[in-house]
């Protein structure tokens, strides 16, 4: 299942638990009825033997009044609570981290070689995704093993782990860990689980409420025998409700496990095809049966987030009828047919600290200088590429176009981002790792090589950066001008992570001094386009700024002009020449169903080609397909990828919300 199927079956899998939701609430509804039925039939006929009289139809089953009363108290009640949990997850998944005890792990703080080991793996994942760098949250005082990615977007997005993961965790266990999370992150499965949470919440508070009045009830001074009559009421509304509210909780729990179970070895299945190694993955498995500890997790908020973990987060009841997570064995299983059953006994951390530092020596050895023999300016599809990766791997690389492997990266990917990962100095990776140098190699980037212009930009920078800020860009651009080119969006994926952590003053004034860099020659070119647009989406993604994105088109008929622009700008990144360009714009178009496109008739511009996008990315995710292969036989056209036509199809992927991995030396962008 490719990452456009996925993201179906995500939408129909999200149709089926709005269903299930609405008749859990169904069933909390005509319980909350039957028991407005009692009290007010007891209220009725009380009342009415006071007085003498008869209580007509006080325990009726059917009341229509007290039915349209208790259906408006529920649905209210549950939405409010829906809302005020969705509100208090607003801030992504950091604010998830946070509630589970995770403390941001910063570079320069990695003072131990489990904790740059994790950093390294996640980072070299992230660029071989396609996506940002996803800050890392260290659980320290869980002795269980056990990860989670949250957020709502790739952008927002955040890695979780325990302390006894890194610390008995090998390398290749600890890549299957994260590689298993980062599916979550490209399948779309984190906007899912806030939603769980939410939605349960919004059917627990039903009980919340009763649990308060019990206890209002329960605990008030106590008085004359008459008073505390009265207060028997509110004790039977407060049992009510608490019973209703359990019930309806039971449900959601039982349907939040059941969708938690069924995505959890799709994301194992996901793991082993990043890896290519099945035994990190399972390995992993197998530590933490074997482990005293297991994966459960100590903080008192651990129920509430279970279905987001790798393993089973908290203990559970019912036999697997709660189970977040399938059985160990069984994911054992469906990964190693052939497992023996036994599980892993870990190492004490002392051993693994040792290990993770010979490791770290190892990941020096010859292997990534003969990688970097890959790492050449200009074209892509270099005909002797495989000989600088192993030889399977390299058969890898090529076995299947880049557009089909959008939001499935491969083996091969994570080897080639650990070679351009490499390939970038210390002197630009470092920086990009903390706030002020983050920003400070974005500006670098920006910044022209045309020695007048460069002055100027200089000029203009120093009187609305930050002090600081400008001092370091002045001792980047010597390194920049000399970075690889097919280094820079590894760079900026890396430098987004660290870009999060701005203050909503500092982003607003980043994002006006980038701005004013990009347009100091009245231009923008190809790269600070492609640039700006990966910052702008998964920073306004993490502050908010974004609008959630409805599908509004399920045919490209009415976009005939947008598509034109995007293809037109396509051809043109890879061909100087109009001719040559307009024959690729030919063949990319022939691929795009019940469309009629033209050559602009216009002069191209890249606002015009930003608007055009903004517009496709509100299409279904079958069409993104269409036109993602539509731009890739465009590229294709003249049988070679370059650097400019890798980075506008990875700004075009981004912008259409399809995480793409770079593209490898000798892959096709799309299939015969």
């Amino acid at each position: 299942m490719n990452f456009f199927e996925h993201q179906d079956v995500a939408r129909r899998k999200t149709g089926r638990l709005v269903l299930l939701f609405a008749l859990a609430v169904g069933a909390v509804i005509v319980l909350t009825y039957l028991l407005a039925i009692l009290l007010v039939g007891g209220a009725r006929s009380e009342m009415a033997s006071k007085t003498g009289q008869v209580a007509q139809g006080a325990w009726d089953l059917w009341q229509p009044d007290v039915f349209i009363a208790a259906s408006l108290a529920t649905i209210v009640i549950v939405s409010m609570g829906t809302l005020y949990k969705m509100v208090q997850l607003s801030g992504g998944g950091r604010v998830i981290a946070e509630q589970l005890g995770g403390k941001l792990l910063h570079r320069d703080a990695a003072d131990t070689p489990d904790e740059r080991k994790l950093l390294n793996v996640v980072e070299e994942m992230a660029i071989a995704s396609g996506i940002p760098t996803p800050p890392v949250y260290l659980m320290e005082r869980e002795t269980g093993i056990n990860a989670f990615a949250a957020g709502y977007a790739p952008g927002s997005a955040v890695i979780g782990i325990t302390k006894g993961a890194i610390e008995r965790l090998n390398r290749d266990q600890l890549q299957g860990v994260i590689a298993h999370e980062f599916s979550h992150i490209l399948n779309g499965d984190m906007r899912l689980n806030i939603r769980l949470m939410g939605v349960v919440h919004g059917i627990l508070v039903i009980a919340l409420i009763g649990n308060m009045i019990f206890r209002a009830a329960m605990y008030a001074p106590r008085g004359r025998s008459s008073r505390d009559s009265n207060l028997l009421p509110l004790v039977a509304i407060g049992l009510g409700l608490m019973i209703v509210g359990g019930i309806g909780a039971f449900f959601g729990s039982l349907i939040k496990a059941s969708v938690s179970r069924q995505r959890e070895f799709l994301a194992d299945a996901s793991a082993v095809q990043f890896t290519r190694n099945p035994g990190g993955i399972a390995g992993a498995l197998k530590t933490i049966g074997g482990s005293q500890y297991r994966s459960l997790l100590k903080s008192p908020n651990a129920a509430e987030a279970a279905h987001m973990y790798f393993a089973q987060g908290v203990s559970i009841s019912l036999a697997q009828l709660f189970a977040t997570h399938p059985a160990l064995p069984e994911r054992i299983k469906r990964i190693e047919p052939d497992w023996d059953g036994k599980f892993l006994t870990p190492a004490p951390a002392t051993e693994f600290a040792a290990r993770a530092a010979w490791e770290a020596e190892k990941a020096k050895d010859a292997r990534l200088p003969d990688f970097r023999k890959i790492m050449l300016p200009g074209v892509l599809g270099i005909a002797d590429a495989g000989e600088a990766m192993e030889a399977e791997v390299a058969r890898a690389a090529v076995a299947m176009p880049a557009i089909d492997l959008i939001g499935a990266p491969t083996e091969a990917h994570r080897q080639y981002a650990q070679a351009l990962r490499a390939a970038i100095p210390a002197s630009l990776s470092e920086p990009a790792h903390e706030a002020y140098g983050a920003r400070a190699v974005v500006y670098a980037l920006l910044v022209s090589r045309v020695p007048a212009l460069r002055e100027e930009q200089l000029a203009n920078l120093e009187q609305s950066a930050d002090p600081d800020v400008f001092k370091l860009t002045g001792t980047l651009l010597g390194q920049v001008d000399e970075l690889d080119q097919r280094c820079r969006l590894p760079l900026i994926d890396i430098a987004i992570g660290t870009l999060t952590n701005l203050s909503p003053t500092q982003f607003k004034m980043f994002i006006e001094n980038v701005t004013a860099l990009m347009k100091a020659d009245d231009r923008i070119d190809l790269f600070e386009w492609c640039m700006w647009r990966i910052l702008r989406r998964h920073l306004r993604e993490h502050f908010g700024k974004a609008k959630p994105r409805i599908v509004q088109y399920y045919s490209l008929a009415r976009l005939g002009d947008e598509c034109s622009t995007l293809l037109a700008a396509v051809a043109l990144a890879g061909n100087e020449d109009r001719d040559a360009a307009q024959r690729a714009f030919v063949l990319g178009a022939s691929v795009l169903p019940k469309v009629e496109v033209s050559w602009p008739a216009q002069k191209l511009s890249l606002d015009a080609l930003g608007k055009a996008l903004d517009k496709l990315v509100e299409v279904n995710h079958k069409l993104k397909r269409d036109i993602l292969r539509a731009c890739g036989m465009t590229v294709a056209a003249d049988r070679e990828v370059t650097i400019a036509e890798a980075e506008i199809m990875r700004a075009v992927a981004d912008t259409l919300e399809c995480p793409m991995p770079p593209v490898l030396p000798g892959q096709p962008l799309v299939g015969a």
